[in-house]
């Protein structure tokens, strides 16, 4: 079983009601209005609930932060490539898909910060690689505030092959990057595409950096040439989600089918 620790984590999961619970347990010594509510929604949902000493649930949870409230739950399931190739059908979008790409994202922190921008940007599903990344652990699905509940992810062996595949259902690939030429918000983003955020301090792997259709920069005006990559990827991603909602009525019929040749896309004030 996987634990999920803290009041979010567990709440959300419930929420989605994709996990199956085995049990929960509450620290004796934590007495409040959230928690009980979230007690009694456990309860209600037909989920054990056991009543520990924190230094039990801190025990199995690895971790004092576990705000007195630990669940054991099924692992979560991830999906496959194919899955994301269609749009959530639970998202409210614009007619257009968005999936985020992680390139080896190895701080679960980091992890958790981008899952829970993916979910408040409406991003439609999220790849992630099953070697040198960050595992989906605990620490990240806290960190994610409980979002990680509500996405679609998938978890791929080779990033490459599945740009490739999400290219062949039309979607566009665009790599973040500080050495790119075009500046993120000055490029139309409201069509069909990928989001593919590179390794803290490293960047895009070099075939990654060449699998993208296009490459952005976030400009910077201080000292140092980049932002840590949750803060980046949340720069960019809500930049499409304010996109998507100005342009909402017309947005699906920006860019039409992906051709065989590679156009330059529509880039906003270059005179496009």
């Amino acid at each position: 079983m996987d634990v999920l620790y803290g009041l979010h984590p567990v709440e959300e999961a419930l929420k989605a009601g994709r996990r199956r619970f085995d049990h929960v347990l509450v620290a004796r010594e934590r007495r409040d209005d959230r928690l009980e509510r979230l007690v009694a929604a456990c309860r209600q949902a037909g989920v054990r609930v056991r009543q520990e000493a924190r230094e039990q649930l801190t025990h199995v949870s690895r971790t004092q932060a576990h705000q007195g409230i630990v669940a054991l739950v099924r692992p979560h399931e991830f999906l496959a490539i194919e899955d994301l190739f269609e749009s959530d059908p639970s998202r409210a979008a614009n007619g257009a898909r968005l999936v985020l790409a992680l390139d080896g994202i190895e701080d679960p922190q980091n992890l958790g910060a981008l899952l829970r921008v993916a979910d408040g940007a409406g991003v439609d599903g999220v790849v992630l690689t099953e070697r040198r990344s960050a595992p989906l652990t605990a620490a990240a699905l806290k960190a994610s505030a409980g979002a990680a509940e509500h996405l679609r992810i998938a978890r791929v062996v080779n990033l490459v092959r599945a740009l490739e595949d999400l290219k062949r259902h039309n979607l566009w690939v665009v790599g973040l990057d500080e050495h790119a030429k075009t500046d993120y918000d000055r490029f139309d983003l409201t069509g069909d595409c990928v989001v593919v955020l590179g390794r803290e301090g490293a960047g895009l792997h070099d075939l990654v950096r060449r699998t993208c259709d296009h490459l952005l920069r976030i400009p910077m005006a201080g000292g140092v040439s980049s932002l840590n990559v949750s803060a980046a990827g949340a720069v960019v991603l809500y930049e499409a989600a304010r996109q998507r909602r100005a342009t909402a009525p017309a947005a699906a019929a920006l860019h039409g089918p992906r051709p065989a040749s590679k156009p330059v896309l529509k880039q906003k004030g270059l005179g496009s």
